[in-house]
C-alpha cells in the first residue's frame, strides 16, 4: 500500500519562518513604542518597594509623624498653583531614573599577586586540612583554591584584609590546640605586624579572618556619659558591645564603643583585678577608676610601690587616705574589714524593721589597692601577717556592703595574690604585652585576636565574669604632678579631681560637732596624761578636735597631700587631718585610747564610753575626710543615723561633687 504524502504546507518551512520572524519583529517594534512605559512601570514598582521597606523599617512610635509630614507635602503641593501636575511630572522622572536598565558590573577578580598570596595560603592549609583516605579531598596540592576562599578583600599593600575559607567537617574545630594552629599559619602567611580577629562557624564549617584596626589612643580622661554603679574601663571595637558613648578627643568629638564594667548589688562580678607588665598602664587604669569612682561614692586608695603616683588624689573630697607604707595600709584594711562588717550589720537592722538602708550605707566605698605582693613581701620580711588577709571580708561581702574593691598587680607575681583576691575577682583585665596563654590564665578564656606587634600603654584585653574576652584601650589619665605628661593630660585629670576637703573640724561639724578647742592642746594634754582615762581629756575638749589631733604625736609614714612626699620621721605636731599617721612602737599604748584609721596598735580592752552627744549626720551627706577618725572613736562602728527612712531609694550625690 502505497504511503500518501503529507500536504504541502507542513513540509515547507518557509512559511513558518517567516512568520516566525514577522513575530519577533512585531515584538521588538511594539518594545521600542512601549518601552518608556515598561520603563515607567518598572521604576514605579521599585519606589513603591521602597517605599515599603522604609515603612517597616520605621519604628512603630514614629509612623505617626510620619504620616503626618507626609499628609502635609501632599497639602501643600494640593494647593500650590499647578502642583498636582508638577507633582506627577517630577514622578514620572523619578520612576524613570528608577526603572532604567542597569547593566550588572562583573565583579574584577583578583590580581595576579592577590592571587598568589590566596593560592599560597591554600597550600599551606593542606597538610593541615587533608587526610588519606578521602573520596573528595577540598584541600589536595595544586588543587582549586577558589572552592575554598570567598569574599576576599585587600589591603594597598596587597595583603589580605578579611577572607572566609571552608574546611573539612571532620576538622577538629572544637579544639583549642587545633584552632591555634591554623591561626598561627594564617597569620604568619598573612603578613606579621597586624591584629587578626577569627571567628569561628562551627556549624558552617567556615573561618572568618579579618584584619582589625588599631584602637584610638587619643581619648583622654574626662567626666564619660554613664549612670550610678557604671564605670568605663576603656573603649573596644565597634562590633563587640552594643553601646557607644560621646568622647572628646581634641577639639572633636566622636562615638566610640566602651567597656563598662558595673558594680552594686545586682553585680555578677563586683570587684576587679588587673595585671600587667612594668609601665602597661594599670596604675593609669587605677587613677582612671579613682576620679570616676569619686562622682558616686568615697576612696581609699593603698600604693603598694610607694612612688607617688596617687598623690594628686590625697587631701581631696572624697578620699579617705592615700597610704604607701606597710603599717598605714593595714591600719586602713582592717579599717575597711569593720566599716564592711558595720554596713552589713546596719542593713540587716534596716531590713529586719522593715525599712530602706541609710543613705550612708547605700553610699559606695572604693578600696583602690595597687601592689598588694609588694606590701605582703614587706610583711613577711618583718614578721607581719599578709595584708591580702584582710580584704577577705570586704572582697566576699562587699557587694551586699556597697564596697568594691579593684586590685592590680604585675602579671609575674600572680601566683603571690591570696585566694580571696583571685576567687572573688570575677572582673579581669590583661594590660601590656602578653602571650595567649598567660592571657587565658587570666582571663578564662583565650582573645580571639592575635598578639599586637606594637602595644601601647593601655591596652590589653578584658573580660566581665564568663562574657566574652574584649580588646581594651584605657583612656589616658596621667599623674599631673609628673613632669613627663603634656599640660593638655595634666589639665583634662585636675579637672576631674574633686575640690581640696575641708579640716577635719568641718566633717566633726556635720555630726552635730563643734570644734571650739585648740588641736595641739589637746594633743599635750593627752601626752601629759600618760596612761590615764582618754575620756578626761575629751570631756575637757570637743571631740572634733579628738578627731583632728589624734595621732599628731606618733611616729609618722606618711604622704603629703601636696606634693605626694614620702617622709619617715618624727612627726610634728599637727593641726591639720592626716589619715596617714602611724602608732610609735615604742610608745605605751593607753588601753583606753581610740585610734586613727591607719594606727597599727589595737585596743585590748573595750573603751569607756564617751559622754558626748549623739552625732545627728543627715542622710545625704556622706562621710569624708575624718569619717574614719570618727567611727573609730565609736569603738570602730559609727553610730547609728536616725530611724526614718531615706525619701528615695539611691544614694544622694552631695553639692560638692555635683
Amino acid at each position: 500500500m502505497t504511503r500518501r504524502p503529507l500536504p504541502r504546507i507542513l513540509t515547507d518551512s518557509t512559511p513558518i519562518a517567516r512568520g516566525r520572524e514577522f513575530a519577533r519583529s512585531a515584538a521588538d517594534s511594539a518594545a521600542d513604542v512601549f518601552h518608556p512605559l515598561i520603563m515607567i512601570s518598572r521604576g514605579l514598582r521599585r519606589l513603591l518597594a521602597a517605599g515599603r521597606r522604609r515603612w517597616s523599617d520605621t519604628p512603630e512610635d514614629r509612623r505617626g509623624s510620619l504620616l503626618f509630614m507626609a499628609a502635609g507635602s501632599v497639602l501643600a503641593v494640593a494647593l500650590v498653583p499647578y502642583g498636582p501636575l508638577l507633582a506627577l511630572v517630577t514622578l514620572m522622572g523619578a520612576a524613570a531614573w528608577a526603572g532604567r536598565e542597569r547593566s550588572a558590573e562583573e565583579p574584577a577578580g583578583p590580581a595576579d599577586a592577590e592571587t598568589d598570596r590566596l593560592r599560597a595560603l591554600y597550600e599551606a592549609l593542606v597538610p593541615y586540612f587533608a587526610i588519606e583516605g578521602d573520596p573528595t579531598p577540598l584541600y589536595a596540592h595544586d588543587g582549586d583554591w577558589e572552592s575554598v576562599f570567598s569574599d576576599y578583600e585587600f589591603d594597598e599593600a596587597g595583603r589580605p584584609s578579611r577572607f572566609t575559607l571552608k574546611y573539612p567537617p571532620y576538622f577538629t574545630d572544637g579544639d583549642a590546640a587545633s584552632r591555634a594552629r591554623i591561626e598561627q599559619v594564617l597569620h604568619a602567611k598573612s603578613g606579621r605586624g597586624r591584629e587578626y580577629h577569627f571567628a569561628w562557624d562551627e556549624e558552617a564549617n567556615q573561618l572568618t579572618l579579618t584584619v582589625l584596626p588599631p584602637l584610638p589612643t587619643d581619648i583622654a580622661a574626662q567626666q564619660f556619659v554613664t549612670t550610678h554603679g557604671e564605670t568605663v574601663l576603656g573603649f573596644t571595637d565597634p562590633d563587640a558591645v552594643q553601646r557607644t558613648l560621646p568622647v572628646t578627643a581634641g577639639e572633636a568629638t566622636r562615638d566610640e564603643p566602651p567597656v563598662i564594667w558595673r558594680t552594686g548589688l545586682r553585680s555578677t562580678e563586683p570587684h576587679l583585678l588587673v595585671l600587667g607588665r612594668p609601665g602597661a598602664g594599670a596604675t593609669t587604669l587605677l587613677r582612671s577608676i579613682a576620679l570616676q569612682a569619686l562622682f558616686y561614692g568615697d576612696v581609699l586608695v593603698i600604693d603598694g610601690n610607694g612612688t607617688g603616683e596617687y598623690a594628686c588624689l590625697a587631701g581631696r573630697t572624697g578620699v579617705m587616705g592615700v597610704e604607701t607604707g606597710l603599717s598605714g595600709a593595714m591600719a586602713t584594711l582592717e579599717w575597711a574589714a569593720h566599716e564592711t562588717e558595720r554596713r552589713l550589720i546596719t542593713a540587716n537592722r534596716a531590713r529586719q524593721a522593715g525599712q530602706q538602708a541609710p543613705d550612708d550605707i547605700r553610699w559606695p566605698l572604693w578600696i583602690i589597692i595597687d601592689r598588694p605582693t609588694a606590701l605582703a613581701h614587706l610583711a613577711a620580711a618583718e614578721g607581719r601577717e599578709d595584708p591580702q588577709r584582710l580584704l577577705q571580708v570586704p572582697l566576699r561581702h562587699g557587694r551586699a556592703a556597697y564596697v568594691t574593691v579593684v586590685v592590680a598587680d604585675q602579671i609575674d607575681c600572680a601566683g603571690m595574690l591570696s585566694e580571696p583576691v583571685l576567687t572573688h575577682t570575677r572582673a579581669r583585665v590583661v594590660l601590656g604585652p602578653a602571650a595567649p596563654e598567660e592571657v587565658e590564665a587570666v582571663l578564662g578564656a583565650p582573645p580571639h585576636t592575635t598578639p599586637a606587634a606594637d602595644v601601647p600603654p593601655g591596652r590589653g584585653y578584658a573580660r566581665l565574669g564568663s562574657g566574652p574576652v574584649h580588646r581594651l584601650q584605657v583612656p589616658v589619665t596621667p599623674d599631673p604632678f609628673d613632669d613627663a605628661t603634656s599640660e593638655a593630660h595634666r589639665q583634662a585629670v585636675l579637672s576631674l579631681l574633686p575640690e581640696r576637703a575641708a579640716a577635719l573640724g568641718a566633717a566633726g561639724d556635720a555630726w552635730g560637732l563643734e570644734d571650739t578647742v585648740d588641736a595641739a592642746a589637746i594633743v599635750d594634754a593627752a601626752g601629759t596624761a600618760g596612761t590615764a582615762d582618754v575620756a578626761s581629756v575629751v570631756d575637757t575638749a570637743n571631740m572634733a578636735s579628738v578627731v583632728d589631733t589624734a595621732g599628731a604625736d606618733r611616729t609618722a609614714e606618711t604622704e603629703d597631700a601636696d606634693d605626694g612626699a614620702v617622709t619617715n620621721g618624727t612627726a610634728a605636731p599637727d593641726r591639720t587631718p592626716n589619715p596617714t599617721v602611724t602608732a610609735n612602737p615604742n610608745a605605751t599604748a593607753n588601753p583606753n585610747e581610740t585610734l586613727s584609721p591607719t594606727d597599727t596598735a589595737t585596743p585590748t580592752t573595750k573603751p569607756d564610753p564617751i559622754a558626748t552627744p549623739t552625732p545627728t549626720a543627715p542622710n545625704n551627706t556622706p562621710r569624708t575626710g575624718g569619717a574614719i577618725g570618727v567611727d573609730l572613736l565609736f569603738g570602730g562602728v559609727a553610730p547609728a543615723p536616725p530611724s526614718a527612712p531615706p525619701a528615695s531609694q539611691e544614694a544622694t550625690v552631695p553639692p560638692e561633687r555635683a
